[in-house]
């Protein structure tokens, strides 16, 4: 990882000092380090520098300078241009040494390693800190991976167009040459591999400018004599021998050529600080210049050793450095040629690799920070380009789909898809109750009314023998005894023990043993015969929701019950049976009334994943009209004995006796218990009544029955939605529109599933593809700023 240094100084003097503030970052993300200090005044290092650049002026080799600057005839030695230099930097490190700048510099040293690749960036405006010979600072010794540039305080970036052109582009103009070898520049890069070079010689302006507006170039090259004025400011290059321009005589073609993809700016000629200043305002990525007048063989020598680091694969920062340290075997002759060489940097764009501006052409598809094709490229070259989004998109949404397809089906995300389903299920319009049950409570206050000698557990025998009298009086095609009576009817009761015994309409219950929660079961009422007997017993699941429905079970001979069907079935059972529907099991080995087939769950079903799929089991479809304990109409005990009920309310119906009274404990968690209802548990009557209900309206209204897509079809489901999540990131170019394109799936992924809920009762994966829309479209990110990166 690159780490990004970032230094401003945006005020101050050397007469008065400079604030000074420090940021730290890995490349390409926003800083993670901040500090402050402070650069005191040092009045004589302007002064220092002023004698070093003297000297070094005086040297009398030929410079890339203006064709007709007379040469000195006062010749400086070599030892004096050198001695300035390194008061220059003694002076400079003392600087960067002192008290009030120590917290920057100790900030640095505790953050950055010798290891890392560190890309300086100074920020000022001030024409006197920009010529500072930065690199000589002795914190950078320290980082052999690191290399100090300038920058404007003030950038911004220009989104640029991308090329079909499998090459590096460049645009060479060979300046005035008149006294030095610009022919060498040229066999230079002609020796560039997978480049296509553009060679402008002494070009007239008219040329010039066509050629900047014509295509898009990936380097502008310039080699010949230029010159800065001694402030610094605007700089002026020689195309010919008879004209020079200056950065804003060629303003609008250079703005063309970085909307068009220019990423490099090299000026190997004569004091280009004045050039960089002008360039920069352009926004143009990655700008080199020469800091002082550069002699002609140093000139030559950095480019060759730039664009041989450069063009194997090293950074551009890098393949900076190492040129410009390759200049030290020159400074027998040529003093303080390491000095010369400056990247300019725009902060808001990453420096790009040689190989890079090559594959992105080949291999990449504009993600987030590229632009879509524009309408002028050919059809070709857009059927290349989908091509390579969708492979891309394609290979991340397999990935991610298989990866969360069997994370799923390890039951990794089992809990978490039951509390979506039970989300979903209670977000259907209300169903009205249903009119063939009757609901009789045994509440606290009708427990408390009855003689506490005669009564064991929620109602007496004498109180029962009543109501079944008085229910059977009104016709109801079944009753169900929804109470535990593991005990005779008292031997003054014979009258109920004959009605117990006797009644073809009355359903009773037992409890199946279970030996793993070493449950022993409870038996059944002794009068009540076998076949008139069901089991209670409910399928919880580990969070304690009642979800799926028991039909029937294979009985254990040593439970103390051993009902094949369920209290629920042997009851809906019941009502049917009057109307000639009776079951029968089909040729797969299903529960069939009439035309439903109950097809059973298996171990791996819609969100349950490894489940314990005994018996015969389906998903418990809940009717909910504002409540689930709306399920059908309710009366208590004491108005059944008391008369206040309608005739007409009991006949031809179910009726299911059970306890509503908290003493007695017999409430369940369903998935309405989490939700806006206020019942946070219901009584285990009304869950009996539930089921009763989802079987009569299965068979008589055609009221669906849940059911799931088969497990191939969930993974295509799942799979989609990680394609979607792919394509949205390969081409929505602003992260904002992509947040809001995937928040709008998640919205649109909810709705499809709540509609085939409500329209056919099928449950469809949720919480799966709304992962894998949002892991497919982070890792195609990721993935597209890895190799913007590169």
């Amino acid at each position: 990882m690159v780490k990004l240094v970032v230094i401003k100084l945006w005020s101050g003097s050397f007469e008065e000092g400079f604030p000074v503030s420090l940021q730290i970052g890995n490349d390409g993300e926003r800083p993670s380090i901040e500090s402050v200090g402070m650069l005191p005044p040092a009045p004589e290092i302007p002064q220092h520098y002023t004698i070093w650049t003297t000297a070094y002026r005086r040297l009398g080799v030929p410079y890339r300078l203006e064709a007709k600057i007379s040469q000195p005839t006062n010749v400086a030695k070599i030892d004096d241009c050198s001695l300035a230099a390194n008061v220059l930097r003694d002076r400079l490190n003392v600087w960067l040494n002192s008290e009030p700048f120590r917290a920057i510099r100790e900030k640095l040293l505790e953050q950055l390693v010798p290891a890392d690749e560190i890309r300086f960036i100074i920020q000022t405006e001030d024409v006197q800190l920009r010529k500072l010979p930065w690199h000589l600072w002795e914190l950078c010794d320290r980082y052999p991976k690191a290399e100090i540039a300038l920058s404007a305080p003030v950038y911004e970036r220009v989104e640029q167009l991308s090329s079909p052109i499998e090459k590096v582009r460049i645009l060479a103009i060979l300046g005035n040459s008149t006294g030095i070898n610009t022919q060498a520049d040229r066999i230079l890069l002609e020796q560039l591999p997978n480049a296509e070079i553009r060679f402008l010689v002494e070009p007239q302006r008219e040329e010039l400018t066509e050629q900047l507006w014509k295509q898009g170039w990936d380097i502008l090259f310039f080699a010949g004599h230029s010159s800065s004025q001694k402030n610094g400011g605007t700089g002026q290059i020689y195309i010919n021998q008879t004209e020079s321009l200056s950065i804003e005589e060629l303003k609008y073609g250079l703005k063309k050529a970085v909307e068009r993809g220019l990423k490099i700016a090299i000026f190997n000629s004569c004091d280009g600080l004045g050039l960089a200043k002008d360039l920069a305002s352009l926004h143009i990525p990655q700008i080199i210049v020469m800091r002082e007048p550069v002699p002609d063989k140093v000139a030559q020598e950095f480019l060759k050793s730039f664009l041989e680091a450069f063009a194997r694969g090293e950074s551009f920062y890098l393949a900076v450095r190492e040129a410009r340290e390759r200049l030290q075997g020159l400074e027998a002759k040529f003093p303080c040629a390491t000095w010369l060489p400056i990247v300019c940097q725009n902060p808001a764009v990453l420096p790009p690799t040689w190989q890079g501006i090559v594959g992105k052409r080949k291999e990449e598809f504009p993600i987030l920070d590229s632009p879509l094709p524009s309408p002028s490229r050919t059809s070709q070259t857009q059927a290349q380009t989908w091509r390579g989004r969708l492979r891309v998109a394609l290979l991340a949404s397999v990935a991610i789909a298989s990866l969360i397809a069997g994370v799923r089906h390890q039951g990794m995300l089992q809990s978490i898809e039951l509390k979506a389903f039970d989300q979903i299920l209670t977000r259907r319009p209300d169903e009205k109750p249903d009119p063939r049950l009757l609901v009789i409570t045994i509440t606290e206050a009708d427990v408390q009314a009855q003689n506490p000698e005669q009564r064991r557990g929620s109602l007496s025998d004498p109180a029962l023998n009543q109501l079944l009298q008085k229910l059977e009086q009104y016709k109801p095609r079944a009753i169900g005894l929804d109470i535990y009576r593991d005990f005779p009817a008292l031997p003054s009761q014979k009258d109920l023990a004959n009605r117990l015994r006797q009644s073809d309409r009355l359903i009773g219950i037992c409890k199946v043993s279970d030996p793993q929660a070493e449950e022993p079961g409870i038996p059944p009422p002794p009068e009540i015969p076998t076949e008139r007997l069901g089991f209670s017993d409910f399928m919880v699941d580990s969070d304690g929701v009642v979800r799926r429905h028991l039909l029937s079970l294979k009985p254990d001979p040593a439970s103390p019950c051993t009902a094949y069907y369920a209290f629920s079935a042997q009851l809906a059972f019941r009502y049917l049976a009057a109307e000639g529907i009776v079951p029968t099991i089909n040729s797969e080995g299903f529960l069939q009334l009439g035309k439903v087939v109950f097809k059973p769950l298996e171990s791996f079903t819609g969100g349950y994943q490894g489940t314990d799929a005994w018996g015969h089991q389906v998903l418990l479809n809940y009717r909910s009209h504002r409540s689930p304990e709306n399920i059908a109409d309710r009366v208590t005990l004491r108005e059944v004995l008391n008369g206040q009920i309608d005739p007409n309310s009991i006949k031809d119906r179910i009726v299911l006796i059970g306890t509503s009274a908290n003493s007695f404990h017999d409430y369940w968690l369903t998935p309405y218990s989490q939700g806006q209802w206020a019942e946070k548990q219901m009584p285990g009557v009304f869950v009996q009544a539930q089921m009763v209900s989802q079987m009569i309206s299965a068979v008589k209204d055609g009221r669906s029955l849940l059911w799931v897509w088969p497990q191939w079809g969930e993974v295509f489901w799942i799979w989609g939605w990680s394609l979607l999540g792919g394509l949205f990131v390969c081409y929505l170019k602003s992260p904002v529109h992509l947040g809001i394109a995937i928040a709008a799936a998640q919205i649109l992924l909810y709705g499809l599933c709540l509609a085939l809920l409500i329209q056919s009762g099928c449950w469809v994966p949720l919480v799966p593809p709304a992962l894998a829309l949002v892991a497919s479209s982070t890792s195609v990110a990721v993935y597209a700023t890895f190799r913007a990166r590169r």
